[in-house]
This record gives structure tokens, sequence and C-alpha cells, in this order.
């Protein structure tokens, strides 16, 4: 390796590491800012947070990854333009072809880790984190009774607290409903009462003082009910908080989501969909054609056969009038039953439909990501060298509007697939084959040293144009 290959490979890794990490840290946020209604107040510890954070963050690779290519090319081809070392390199007899081979060879191995990246650990950071958010979402909110406001996060249980002391030990004003037991309701008022936690924390011991106790026994559609009412100096209440826990969902009910697989999975997932999908169509054909056989007498020409009277004769005078209405009941129900047997195949039939094109979807996904990831070098490598600056100002700004444009026009392929307007295929690779044209057009400026965004060549472009114009005489 040549001491320019190594200074250039140099000047790019230490931008694409940081944009990367920066990129990855910034998706995460988002992610927070949008599922935090269902993480605060649940009790979650530091671990299961931080375990949820890993696995959402590999998840967001297929986003962080082709902006910090595009956004660290650009900086570093901006940085060597702004610095005048193209300049040199090029006064040398080296072209920008030769520059970008050492930093193309790397960009293919960056691909190729991608695609192993997307096929064998993003299936598997899916599986642990849709699980886990699957989890924490259906989790209850902690065990935290606020003044005034009815808790009822306990089955069958409401409670309600007047005031509460600063140390959250003492409450006062205790209302509970509690109908944990149908045939025992009851409805118990206290003047004030301490609130203990257990020392494993799965029980809170609720010691109520000076208070009554309403119970109704019995069923009440029932006339023996029995109401009673007794008062006390003290009462103690036991809750179990266990339901507050999170409890884990066995991991093999999601492994069957087409995110979970890899590409071998998918091609047998969708070869086994489509056996299903061809099995129910057979199964349509075969059900009306034993329920209606007149279609295969339909070219026939068993019609022009018959007596010239059973040609103009209509149906109703075929059968007599005390069988008639007997006839069309018999017409209406095997309608109605036929009509319910293809409604649900055609239910499912759509189904399968819909899971086969977001397989065939994600097996394309698995292949667009490290395409992705070379246009977009192509795209920034030759636009650095073209605006020749460095920084994070003006490249962040190119590198975020090619990222928009090339995330958007992904986001509408993957949408017109979904919805069948467009193949699986060409919804997939929609962005990449619209954005190779424009890689190939910058490539070529930059070799020809385009002053494609240079601000002085449009000033003096407009200076030219302004004289051409015809000026007016002055009166």
């Amino acid at each position: 390796m040549k001491k320019l290959d190594k200074l250039i490979i140099k000047a790019f890794v230490g931008p694409f590491v940081v944009t990367f990490f920066v990129t990855l840290f910034v998706l995460v946020m988002q992610f927070l800012w949008k599922w935090i209604d269902d993480l605060v107040g649940k009790g979650l510890d530091a671990f299961t947070v931080g375990k949820l954070l890993f696995y959402m963050s590999a998840t967001m690779v297929p986003l962080a990854l082709p902006l910090a290519i595009l956004l660290s090319s650009i900086m570093t081809f901006g940085n060597l333009g702004e610095n005048f070392e193209l300049v040199a390199l090029k006064s040398a007899g080296i072209s920008l072809t030769r520059f970008m081979r050492p930093l193309i060879i790397l960009c293919l191995f960056i691909c190729g880790g991608a695609f192993l990246f997307s096929n064998y650990v993003i299936p598997a950071a899916n599986l642990q984190a849709d699980s886990l958010l699957y989890d924490i979402v259906n989790l209850k909110h902690g065990f935290n009774i606020r003044p005034g406001i009815f808790f009822n996060e306990i089955d069958n249980m409401a409670i309600k607290v007047e005031r509460k002391a600063p140390d959250g030990v003492n409450i006062y004003g205790v209302t509970i409903y509690d109908s944990r037991d149908p045939l025992n309701k009851k409805l118990i008022l206290a003047k004030s009462g301490k609130m203990e936690e257990s020392e494993n924390k799965k029980l809170v011991y609720l010691i109520l003082k000076n208070g009554w106790e309403y119970e109704e026994r019995g069923n009440r559609s029932m006339d023996n009910n029995e109401f009673v009412r007794s008062s006390f100096k003290e009462f103690r209440e036991v809750i179990d908080l266990s339901s507050f826990a999170l409890s884990r969902t066995p991991i093999d009910l999601f492994k069957t989501s087409y995110q979970m697989l890899n590409v071998n999975q998918l091609t047998k997932a969708i070869d086994s969909i489509g056996g299903q999908i061809k099995y129910s169509t057979q199964s349509i054909t075969a059900d009306m054609n034993n329920r209606y056989s007149f279609p295969r007498w339909g070219d026939t020409g068993w019609l022009k056969t018959q007596p010239p009277s059973l040609k103009v004769a209509s149906f109703d005078s075929l059968i007599t009038p005390n069988q008639l209405g007997y006839v069309y009941d018999r017409v209406k129900m095997n309608m109605k039953e036929a009509n319910n047997n293809v409604g649900l195949t055609i239910s499912d039939y759509d189904q399968k439909i819909d899971s086969i094109t977001r397989h065939k979807i994600e097996w394309q996904r698995k292949f667009t990501l490290s395409f992705a990831c070379m246009v977009l070098f192509l795209i920034g490598a030759p636009l650095g060298s073209i605006i020749r600056k460095g920084g994070l100002g003006t490249p962040l700004v190119f590198a975020v509007a090619f990222f928009v444009i090339f995330h958007v026009i992904s986001t509408i392929g993957e949408r017109l697939a979904r919805n069948d307007v467009m193949t699986p295929g060409g919804g997939m690779w929609m962005a990449t084959i619209i954005l190779t044209p424009i890689a190939g057009f910058l490539i070529y400026k930059a070799l020809n040293d385009s002053q494609l965004f240079n601000q002085e060549f449009y000033f003096r472009l407009f200076k030219d144009v302004r004289k051409l114009l015809p000026r007016e005489k002055k009166g």
C-alpha cells in the first residue's frame, strides 16, 4: 500500500466513525422520544432499558451507515480540496479515480460487512428488540398512588387517598373498592394508614386505621344477599405486585415474522407461502366447479339442439308454481353459503398475498443496503471534490439533502411495492436506480474540474448574461 492510499484512508476513517456514531445516537434519541410514554413510570431497571437501546441501535444501522458514508466522503474530499491537496495531486498527474481507488476498495468491504450485518445481525436484533418492546408496552405502570386520583392498575381494585405525606408512607382519607371476589365485594374507608413494601418488593401492605368496611356477600341477581358493615381500629390489606413485574413473552412467538429471517429463511418462507396461495386458488376453483356445473356446458352447443319451445321458455315457466318458492329459497341459501365460503377463502388469499409481498420486500432489503452504501459514496466523493469545503457546515447540508432524497425515494418505493403498484424488486431498488445516474454525472463533473457549486462561477455567469441584455436609455 502506498503512502497516498494510507493518507486517503486515514482521512476517511476518522470522519466515518464519528459521523456513524453521531447519526446512530440521534436515531436512538428519536426512538426514545417516540416511545417515552411507554417507558417512563414502569419501574424499569437500567439494565433492561440499556438492553432495549442496544438492540434498537443495531436495527438502526441501515439508516446510519449510508448517511455516515455519504457525509464522511464529502468531508474527506472537501477537506482535501479546501487545502489544495487535490490540486497538488492532479498537477502531479494523479487522477481523481486513482485517488478514489483505496476508498472504493474500503467501501466494498464495508458493503460486504453491511450485507452480513443485515442478513445475520439485524434479524436477531429485531427479534430481541421487538419482543422486549412488546413486553414493556404491555407492562403496567408502577405502584404509584397519587392524591385525589383513583389508582386502578390493580385488577378488580381501585384505591384513592385524599392526602399523602411527604415520606410516601403515611396516607390519609383512604378509599378502597375491592371486587376481586365477585361474591364478596368490599368498600373500605379509613381516616389514615401506612404503605409498607416487602423486602422482595413483590407485596405492599396497607395498614389502615380508624375506618369502616362495607361488604356485600352473594350474587346481586338473587334475593338472599347480605350487607355487612363493621368498624375497625386497624386493618391490614395485602396487595400483590407480581402483575407489575416485567414478564417475558416466549421469544419463539416472534420468530416467524419476516423481519426476523435471513435470506435463506426468507427464500423458504416465500416458497412455502407461494404453495399455500396456489392451493387456495385451486380450492376456490374446485369449490365453484363442484357447486355449479353449468359453466362446463357453456361452449358445447347444448342449447342449439333443444326444441324451439324450450329455447323461448322462461325459467319460471319450466317449474310448477307449487315448487317455485322452494326452488328460489334453495337457490338463495346455496348462493349465501357459497358466498360465505368464497369470502373466507378470498380473505385468506389476500392475507397470503400481503405476506409474500412483505417477505419479498425484506429479501430485497438485505441487498439494497450494501448497494446504497456504494452509490452514496460515489455521490459523496466527487461532490466533496467539487464543493471543496471541509468541516461540518457545507458538507452536512449536502449530505442531509441527498440522504433525504434517498430516504424519501426508498420509502415511496417500498410503499408502492407493498400496495402492489410496483414489484418488490422495482420498489426496493428504485432509489438506487435513480441515484446511480446522479453519481455518474457528479463523477464526470469532478473529473473535468467542474464549477458546479462554485459561487464565483455563477456570479460571473450572471454578469455575462446581464451584459447581453439591452439597457434602458437614460432620458
